[in-house]
Protein backbone atom coordinates (compact mmCIF):
# COMPACT_ATOMS: atom_id res chain seq x y z
CA UNK A 1 0.00 0.00 0.00
CA UNK A 2 1.36 3.31 -0.60
CA UNK A 3 2.17 6.53 1.57
CA UNK A 4 -0.35 9.05 1.77
CA UNK A 5 0.72 12.00 -0.52
CA UNK A 6 2.80 9.61 -2.16
CA UNK A 7 3.01 9.11 -5.55
CA UNK A 8 3.76 5.50 -6.60
CA UNK A 9 3.72 5.59 -10.41
CA UNK A 10 6.73 8.11 -10.54
CA UNK A 11 8.43 7.71 -14.41
CA UNK A 12 11.56 5.79 -14.11
CA UNK A 13 13.05 8.94 -15.71
CA UNK A 14 12.18 11.39 -12.85
CA UNK A 15 14.96 12.87 -10.39
CA UNK A 16 12.46 11.47 -8.25
CA UNK A 17 12.21 7.83 -9.01
CA UNK A 18 14.06 5.54 -6.61
CA UNK A 19 15.32 2.85 -7.79
CA UNK A 20 16.14 -1.12 -6.78
CA UNK A 21 20.04 0.40 -7.67
CA UNK A 22 19.27 3.19 -5.03
CA UNK A 23 19.92 2.82 -1.54
CA UNK A 24 21.20 5.09 1.31
CA UNK A 25 24.60 3.42 1.85
CA UNK A 26 25.34 3.80 -2.03
CA UNK A 27 28.91 5.30 -2.07
CA UNK A 28 28.96 8.33 -4.13
CA UNK A 29 33.21 7.95 -4.14
CA UNK A 30 35.68 5.72 -3.37
CA UNK A 31 37.41 7.56 -0.70
CA UNK A 32 35.13 9.73 1.38
CA UNK A 33 36.61 13.58 1.65
CA UNK A 34 38.22 13.99 4.73
CA UNK A 35 39.06 17.77 3.76
CA UNK A 36 42.22 17.37 1.30
CA UNK A 37 41.67 17.47 -2.75
CA UNK A 38 37.94 19.35 -2.40
CA UNK A 39 37.75 19.81 -6.47
CA UNK A 40 38.62 15.85 -6.84
CA UNK A 41 36.42 14.47 -4.69
CA UNK A 42 33.67 17.28 -5.82
CA UNK A 43 34.59 16.72 -9.29
CA UNK A 44 33.80 13.00 -8.79
CA UNK A 45 30.47 12.82 -7.15
CA UNK A 46 29.02 15.44 -9.60
CA UNK A 47 29.88 12.63 -12.40
CA UNK A 48 28.09 9.97 -9.85
CA UNK A 49 25.10 12.26 -9.26
CA UNK A 50 24.65 13.24 -12.84
CA UNK A 51 24.55 9.50 -13.32
CA UNK A 52 22.10 8.73 -11.14
CA UNK A 53 20.06 11.79 -12.44
CA UNK A 54 20.14 13.74 -8.96
CA UNK A 55 22.53 16.25 -9.37
CA UNK A 56 19.91 18.95 -9.70
CA UNK A 57 19.14 18.31 -5.77
CA UNK A 58 22.92 19.76 -5.02
CA UNK A 59 22.86 22.38 -7.84
CA UNK A 60 19.56 23.95 -7.14
CA UNK A 61 17.84 22.89 -10.44
CA UNK A 62 15.48 20.79 -8.72
CA UNK A 63 14.22 23.31 -6.30
CA UNK A 64 11.91 22.38 -2.76
CA UNK A 65 8.30 22.33 -3.79
CA UNK A 66 5.82 23.79 -1.38
CA UNK A 67 5.18 21.11 1.25
CA UNK A 68 1.36 21.25 0.40
CA UNK A 69 2.60 20.34 -3.34
CA UNK A 70 1.78 16.40 -4.06
CA UNK A 71 5.36 16.34 -5.14
CA UNK A 72 6.92 17.23 -1.72
CA UNK A 73 6.66 13.70 -0.27
CA UNK A 74 8.47 12.20 -3.52
CA UNK A 75 11.10 14.93 -3.32
CA UNK A 76 11.59 14.78 0.41
CA UNK A 77 12.45 11.40 -0.04
CA UNK A 78 14.78 12.03 -3.00
CA UNK A 79 16.25 14.74 -1.38
CA UNK A 80 16.52 12.38 1.54
CA UNK A 81 18.13 9.64 -0.56
CA UNK A 82 20.92 12.37 -1.87
CA UNK A 83 21.83 13.55 1.49
CA UNK A 84 22.84 10.52 2.45
CA UNK A 85 24.95 9.46 -0.28
CA UNK A 86 26.96 12.95 0.29
CA UNK A 87 26.95 11.98 4.07
CA UNK A 88 28.24 8.43 3.61
CA UNK A 89 31.07 10.54 0.97
CA UNK A 90 32.35 12.31 4.16
CA UNK A 91 34.69 11.70 6.63
CA UNK A 92 33.12 11.17 10.19
CA UNK A 93 33.94 14.68 10.95
CA UNK A 94 33.15 16.61 8.18
CA UNK A 95 29.26 14.64 8.25
CA UNK A 96 28.75 15.28 11.56
CA UNK A 97 29.33 19.32 10.99
CA UNK A 98 26.47 19.03 7.78
CA UNK A 99 24.23 16.79 9.24
CA UNK A 100 21.37 18.96 10.46
CA UNK A 101 21.23 20.94 7.17
CA UNK A 102 17.89 20.35 6.11
CA UNK A 103 18.48 19.82 2.01
CA UNK A 104 21.45 18.28 -0.17
CA UNK A 105 22.01 21.36 -1.74
CA UNK A 106 22.30 23.27 1.57
CA UNK A 107 24.96 20.44 2.36
CA UNK A 108 26.47 21.26 -0.99
CA UNK A 109 26.89 24.69 -0.73
CA UNK A 110 28.54 24.79 2.60
CA UNK A 111 30.87 22.52 1.95
CA UNK A 112 31.89 24.75 -1.19
CA UNK A 113 31.78 28.05 0.57
CA UNK A 114 34.30 26.19 3.04
CA UNK A 115 36.47 23.80 1.23
CA UNK A 116 36.15 25.54 -2.66
CA UNK A 117 38.18 28.29 -1.85
CA UNK A 118 42.14 28.54 -2.82
CA UNK A 119 44.28 27.54 0.19
CA UNK A 120 47.29 28.11 -1.60
CA UNK A 121 48.21 30.71 1.55
CA UNK A 122 47.13 28.64 4.17
CA UNK A 123 49.43 25.74 2.62
CA UNK A 124 52.35 27.89 3.02
CA UNK A 125 51.16 29.23 6.62
CA UNK A 126 51.00 25.26 7.14
CA UNK A 127 54.82 24.19 5.39
CA UNK A 128 56.37 27.25 7.13
CA UNK A 129 55.36 26.42 10.24
CA UNK A 130 55.81 22.44 9.83
CA UNK A 131 59.74 24.01 8.52
CA UNK A 132 60.16 26.13 11.42
CA UNK A 133 59.25 23.66 13.65
CA UNK A 134 61.34 20.90 12.46
CA UNK A 135 64.38 22.97 12.26
CA UNK A 136 64.03 24.35 15.88
CA UNK A 137 63.89 20.48 16.82
CA UNK A 138 66.75 19.88 14.79
CA UNK A 139 68.42 23.01 16.26
CA UNK A 140 67.41 21.78 20.08
CA UNK A 141 68.60 17.99 19.25
CA UNK A 142 72.28 19.15 18.35
CA UNK A 143 72.51 21.25 21.50
CA UNK A 144 71.25 18.26 23.56
CA UNK A 145 74.23 15.74 22.35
Amino acid sequence: MAEPGFNSAIDHSSPYFIGSSDHPNFLLVNTPFDGNGFNSWKRSVIISLSAKKRLGFVDGTISKPLTTSTNYPNWYRANSMVISWLLNSLSKNIAESVLFLQTASEIWNELNQRYEQSNGALIYQIQQKKSSLYLKDLKNFIVFY
